[in-house]
């Protein structure tokens, strides 16, 4: 679950929103859109973990292959 929130918003009251992303993200708007997701860095790094590059095998030389 996320909370959804106006930049405006998050401009007036940060530090709210980051006590508010520790526990949850919080999505940010702009125009009536997500735009942006604020999140506590603990979940990001784990989301970074789990970020693979796929590549075909026709594409990796000898080398790399090796």
């Amino acid at each position: 679950m996320s909370s959804t929130v106006t930049a405006a918003e998050v401009s007036k009251n940060f530090g709210a929103y980051q006590d508010a992303a520790v526990r949850e993200p919080v999505v940010i708007t702009k125009n009536g859109r997500p735009r942006t997701v604020l999140m506590a860095y603990e979940d990001f790094l784990r989301l970074s973990k789990r970020d693979r590059r796929v590549q075909r095998t026709v594409d990796l030389s000898e080398a790399e292959i090796a």
